[in-house]
């Protein structure tokens, strides 16, 4: 994974907090702090999704009988769900 340095202002409030995580033993750098808040968003903006979909399903009315290939989709996507993949 390649990685390219971007650099980001803070208020010192931030910034304050930031290093008091990393000194907390949180994580090993402010980096990979930020890093991990973004995989958090990740996984969060994921199951907004999700939940979009199961109220549009719920929404749609009446549903038909699932095959056994749709649900071993569902289960597939359910065991392996598909996160955003970082751009090489």
């Amino acid at each position: 994974m390649s990685q390219e340095p971007l650099n980001i202002a803070l208020p010192d409030s931030l910034k304050d907090y930031l290093f008091e995580r990393v000194s907390q033993g949180v994580c090993n750098s402010p980096s990979e702090y930020i890093v991990q808040l973004i995989r958090a968003d990740q996984k969060h903006k994921v199951l907004e999704d999700l939940e979009t979909l199961a109220l549009e399903g719920i929404e749609s009315g009446d549903a038909g009988e699932m095959t056994d290939e749709e649900w071993t989709a569902l289960n597939r996507s359910i065991t392996q769900p598909q996160l955003p993949r970082s751009e090489p």
